[in-house]
């Protein structure tokens, strides 16, 4: 029996508009600031030294590591706060938590820095629906890149994983890795056309918004 859901936060409950302007807007702009060049010059040197890193590396999501490797003045915390105006739920999602948090107990359990989650959830007022709130790489110096941050999660939720359903945005970090694991997973692809079947091409279970959840479980 099911007993807890847990979701990713940025691009599976909140826009992931918010995250995209702190990094590939703000700390750009501030860089073309100090080294008076270019915004798109700018842009264009940042974002490759975040490829040469890659999502998989617990640094990828270090903001303030990334400011001093940069050596610029401004905050994490004045970032954020810059741009909180960016921070908009996805469709359905205050409706899809009223209903599922009277069912099930709701965890978060995002790879997004603690700094960003608190402000999103705070921002949103979504905090209120979850017993448990997880940055795996803040608390676990994790990346949801391997499955020992889903049996960590089992584990510390005191649960097997048939026990747990798993809601994210990335195909192979909320989908592959914690199906792998033996959690019932799905992957909000809400670009792609819905689907009859709950699993795509790629042999995932894919909705195509957090309505549909509703539907499937």
């Amino acid at each position: 029996m099911k007993k807890i859901i847990s979701f990713d936060l940025d691009g599976t409950l909140v826009n992931a508009r918010y995250g995209d302007m702190v990094w590939n807007h703000g700390i750009p702009l501030e860089y073309s600031k100090k080294y008076n060049m270019s915004f798109d010059e700018a842009k264009g040197l940042i974002r490759k030294q975040y490829e040469s890193v890659g999502d998989a590396d617990l640094l990828w999501y270090e903001i303030d590591r990334w400011l001093d490797k940069f050596q610029l003045s401004v905050t994490s915390e004045e970032l954020l706060e810059r741009y909180e105006s960016q921070i908009e739920p996805v469709p359905y999602a205050q409706e899809v938590l009223e209903y599922l948090g009277q069912k099930y107990m709701l965890v978060i359990a995002s790879n997004a820095a603690r700094i960003f989650v608190d402000k999103e959830l705070d921002y949103t007022n979504f905090r209120r629906y979850f017993t448990r709130i997880i940055s795996a790489t803040s608390d676990c110096k994790m990346v949801k890149k391997e499955d020992r941050f889903y049996q960590w999660l089992c584990g510390e939720l005191q649960v097997s994983p048939d026990e747990i359903i798993h809601i994210g945005d990335h195909p192979v970090f909320d989908h592959d890795i914690p199906s792998r694991v033996g959690i019932e997973s799905y992957c909000l692809m809400s670009e792609q056309p819905h689907a009859d079947d709950s699993l795509d091409l790629d042999g995932r279970r894919t909705i195509t918004s957090l309505k549909e959840l509703l539907d499937r479980l």
